[in-house]
């Protein structure tokens, strides 16, 4: 579906480079739309974005950069229909419960997982309330709603995406923007494949999952690329998990 000037419709992808997020760029990609790419892997981000789209190696933790990345996406196409809120990380090994998470361990997570997010939707939000369109999709988790033990920042800063996204869907919908959170279960990507490769911790991460089996990036990211085509227009400040019925238990 092409914009009403007629042109492709644009979607920025932060973290696009690998897991998730890559998968994005195909899905979103398949619906017809021309890639902007962040991710701090510049190489990655070209090759995720295409021949089309626009590749930046970006640190979304600095309002500088990611200030001219986004001047750059609007200076190559001229709008931004969608921004897909991806990046994120877990922490590191340190980064465990409350009183053994080293201070600067706990503000790397919140930094990306929290102001990432907010610096990127605070530069694209200006061009899409111009427009009188846009769509924010955030990546948050089950685990901004359920407790991933021995995870205090990483559980804390997904509960700060979930709200950040409600947040924006009630702030400017008025102004024709939607937001909404996606929020996954465990899911097979370069970032966890520490852990479900070692078969005893797999088999018990999917004994607790109705399904059965732990997702792949292609399934999150066809939730993705629906909400990003418009066809659930109606659709602004939810919470979509994608767990394979974990949160049902």
């Amino acid at each position: 579906m092409p914009t009403q000037g007629g042109g492709a419709r644009v979607a920025v992808i932060t973290g696009g480079g690998s897991g998730i997020g890559l998968s994005t760029c195909a899905a979103l990609t398949q619906e017809g739309f021309t890639l902007a790419v962040l991710d701090i892997d510049g190489d990655a981000a070209k090759v995720a974005a295409g021949p089309d789209g626009l590749g930046l190696c970006v640190d979304i933790t600095s309002p500088e950069g990611v200030d001219n990345a986004f001047e750059e996406v609007v200076r190559s196409f001229g709008r931004i229909d969608v921004l897909v809120n991806n990046a994120g990380i877990t922490g590191s090994a340190a980064a465990t419960t409350c009183h053994e998470t080293p201070v600067d361990e706990w503000d790397r997570v919140m930094a990306v997982n929290v102001r990432g997010l907010y610096l990127c939707s605070r530069a694209a939000l200006p061009t899409m309330i111009a427009q009188g369109s846009g769509h924010v999709i955030t990546l948050a988790s089950v685990a901004g709603q359920i407790v991933f033990p021995g995870r205090a920042a990483y559980v804390a800063s997904k509960g700060a995406a979930l709200m950040f996204a409600k947040s924006l869907a009630v702030d400017y919908a008025r102004k024709g923007i939607r937001s909404n959170a996606v929020c996954p279960g465990m899911v097979y990507t370069p970032m966890t494949a520490w852990r479900l490769d070692q078969p005893e911790l797999r088999d018990m991460m999917e004994s607790k999952i109705p399904l059965g089996r732990v997702a792949l990036p292609e399934e999150i990211a066809e939730m993705i690329a629906v909400l990003a085509s418009g066809r659930l227009g109606y659709v602004t400040g939810a919470a979509l998990n994608i767990d394979g019925g974990w949160t049902a238990l």
